[in-house]
């Protein structure tokens, strides 16, 4: 039998959207926009109207539509919002050709060089290295017996790992974590921090490319370095060749997308396992004697529960459609809320419960269709080792500080915590 949304979601009055509170804890919300109004046209905090998509059939829809497209020249928006729909600073950056904001053809051919790239060999030889890293990063904290688990973890994790995946000489990557925390810092604030970050990022990225390519053997290397790897493919199919801003727009949206979903998939995810103490000592007990199958399936069950990306990004339709009975015409932007799908109790059982052992878990945390993210088996590989080191080395990791003093970043797009205050015994490095 599926589980109603609580009682507390369900009443006459639309709830507010996009406040403090709401960010805090947003499934009530989302539990009254399902039962009442499962498309509903909303103002967002940036005066953008636009359409929140949050049934789960509806969402998986609206996800794979074509009519539905990724660009933002489709957006008929007015003068007010010109340039909110994306990324604070990539349209004059020169960032906006990546696979996030473009449609097939040109979608199809830039994916099928990244996923020569990016392939799940290439993340599968990484793991070592995401060990190495947690391991690394643990060291630096765990004989103080009390750390900000955001900010001393699972935000350098993925800056690190993407770094090297990419191809980021390690001298030069704690640019990068300054830049990645200054979009983080900015999120749902100020947009000229980001857009400062984002302009560093792409300077920094149109000199490396160059760099590479003058550099670059005429056979690949083992362990070829992922921009090299893309280079390399551009420039072997002349006719699928990467232009200076394709190259340099797929490195940056490559990290940052790269990083911040991790972040939050690790700070989420370790939240969540702490305050749900039977599903925490069910892992701890099954990773004590060997078993990562509980491991496998309770990151799924994270990304479904709490996950890290709230809403997919941008759609714009290029036709009148009908989603879930309510016609969206033309240039309306369209928004799928994934945190309310993957809560729907049309399509998953008990949603509001965590369960690491869920089995029937078609979340939709890293989206479905041709914009499926591709670099999910990365997200899932350095999930799985953060929280798995986490529980193994810091046994009695609890929170330092009531769940109510916590605070969430209010941006529209990702979901995580500013802050993640733990304590726990002291131990010596490894």
């Amino acid at each position: 039998m599926t589980e109603k949304p609580a009682q507390t979601s369900v009443g006459s009055t639309p709830p507010e959207l996009f406040t403090w509170e709401f960010a805090t804890n947003p499934y009530p919300a989302y539990a009254w926009l399902r039962e009442h109004a499962p498309v509903h046209r909303t103002k967002l905090p940036s005066g953008v109207e636009a359409w929140l998509v949050t049934r789960y059939a509806d969402a998986k829809q609206a996800l794979a539509d074509a009519r539905l497209s990724k660009n933002p020249a489709h957006h008929d928006e007015p003068a007010h919002a010109k340039g909110k729909t994306g990324i604070p600073g990539e349209r004059k950056a020169e960032l906006m050709t990546h696979l996030l904001n473009i449609d097939p053809p040109d979608h199809t051919r830039l994916r099928r060089l990244v996923a020569q790239a990016f392939t799940p060999r290439r993340v599968a030889a990484f793991a070592p290295r995401v060990q190495e890293l947690a391991d690394h990063l643990i060291d630096q904290f765990a004989h103080k017996g009390s750390a900000d688990l955001i900010h001393e973890f699972a935000f350098p994790l993925p800056i690190y790992a993407i770094c090297d995946l990419l191809g980021v000489p390690r001298e030069d990557q704690d640019d990068f974590r300054d830049w990645a925390g200054m979009m983080i810092r900015h999120g749902g604030g100020p947009r000229g921090g980001v857009a400062r970050s984002v302009k560093k990022m792409r300077g920094y990225l149109a000199e490396l490319i160059h760099r590479k390519r003058a550099a670059l053997p005429e056979e690949p290397t083992p362990g070829e370095d992922l921009i090299s790897g893309l280079i390399r493919a551009s420039d072997d199919r002349a006719s699928d060749r990467l232009s200076e801003n394709e190259a340099a727009a797929m490195a940056f949206i490559l990290l940052f997308a790269g990083f911040e979903t991790t972040v939050n998939l690790v700070g989420n995810g370790t939240y969540a396992l702490l305050t749900h103490p039977e599903q925490r000592q069910r892992l701890q007990q099954s990773l004590a004697v060997g078993d990562t199958d509980l491991l496998a399936t309770g990151v799924e069950e994270l990304l479904r529960y709490d996950g890290p990306v709230e809403l997919a990004t941008w759609r714009f339709a290029t036709e009148a459609v009908t989603i879930g009975g309510q016609r969206i015409e033309v240039g309306d932007p369209v928004l799928v809320v994934l945190a309310a799908a993957d809560r729907d109790p049309g399509r998953f059982n008990a949603p509001d419960t965590l369960d690491l052992g869920r089995r029937d878990n078609q979340h939709l945390g890293y989206g479905h269709g041709i914009h499926y993210c591709l670099g999910a088996p990365l997200a899932r590989l350095e999930g799985r080792t953060a929280l798995a080191t986490l529980l193994t080395r810091l046994p009695d990791l609890q929170l330092a500080v009531d769940s109510t003093d916590l605070r969430w970043r209010g941006g529209l797009i990702m979901r995580g915590l500013r802050t993640l205050p733990v304590s726990f015994t002291p131990t010596q490095s490894w």
